[in-house]
């Protein structure tokens, strides 16, 4: 996929959310099996009809709301068509909307898994994965997003917005699994530098170690007395000037003992008379 065509998939990402009005209610008429339920049947419909119509009134008022901006307020619209009817999947989905605009991603989610429960219309189970993705794409799970994209796709082969948003989001996967290999990479380099840091250090370490140790011992033999009979180790040049003074000392010592074992001579003394 060339960068051109990357730039015009991020500048043209159709992430809008698919946003309901709700249709409108078709009531089926019980089968009439005896006029004398009649008038509980009439009562029965005409309860119903009152609370579907609460339901759906409540409903349009957040699209109304939803449609100006108002998220909060169409919020809370929602969650009253909802107290009135808790399986109205319109509300659902729409509260869902609502919740995404103000970036509460997760609750959002909710609603539309909800939603894609409870429709049995296709299309409209089609739209609550798509928007799910949408949801999954804001928090960057880039993963979850192509899921719930292909499971939309699975319902709504056809539908080009969600096969758009499914080609972004595996580019965007793509990118974040080669970024987090490179992340993974630079970390293990960083980790062998810093341990070949270590094994040097440990090394020099030994090595002063064992030098001071070295001079230590040199030190200690110099200041230690010789045993008998141990001869020094000396230079040649030491040893020649021994032997010299060696020679010396013998020397003197013989001319003493001459001087020692010579005899007196006697004096003449010549008489003069």
């Amino acid at each position: 996929m060339t960068s051109t065509f990357l730039n015009i998939i991020k500048n043209m990402i159709r992430v809008s959310l698919r946003h309901l009005v709700t249709p409108s209610l078709i009531l089926r008429s019980p089968v009439l099996t005896s006029p004398r339920h009649l008038l509980f049947i009439l009562a029965t419909c005409y309860s119903l009809l009152a609370t579907a119509q609460e339901e759906r009134s409540l409903t349009r008022d957040g699209n109304r709301l939803f449609n100006k901006g108002k998220y909060p307020d169409a919020e809370a619209a929602y969650k009253k068509a909802l107290e009135k009817n808790s399986a109205f999947p319109e509300a659902m989905f729409n509260l869902g909307d609502a919740m995404y605009q103000q970036e509460r991603y997760d609750d959002a989610i909710s609603q539309y898994e909800l939603a894609a429960k409870t429709f049995t219309d296709p299309k409209l189970k089609g739209q609550s994965y798509h928007n799910t993705g949408n949801c999954q794409l804001r928090k960057k799970e880039y993963e979850k997003a192509v899921e719930a994209y292909k499971q939309a796709l699975k319902i709504n082969p056809a539908d080009k917005d969600t096969k758009y948003n499914l080609a972004y989001a595996n580019e965007k996967l793509r990118e974040k699994q080669k970024q987090d290999q490179q992340n993974k990479n630079d970390k293990n380099k960083k980790d062998n530098k810093d341990q070949q840091k270590k094994d040097q250090k440990d090394k020099d370490k030994k090595d002063d170690k064992g030098q001071k140790d070295k001079d230590q011992q040199g030190q200690e033999d110099k200041d230690k007395p010789k045993k008998y009979g141990e001869q020094p180790k000396l230079t040649k040049e030491q040893a020649e000037k021994l032997l010299e003074a060696l020679k010396a000392e013998e020397q003197k010592a013989q001319e003493k003992m001459q001087k020692k074992n010579a005899k007196p001579v006697d004096a003449k003394v010549e008489k003069d008379w």
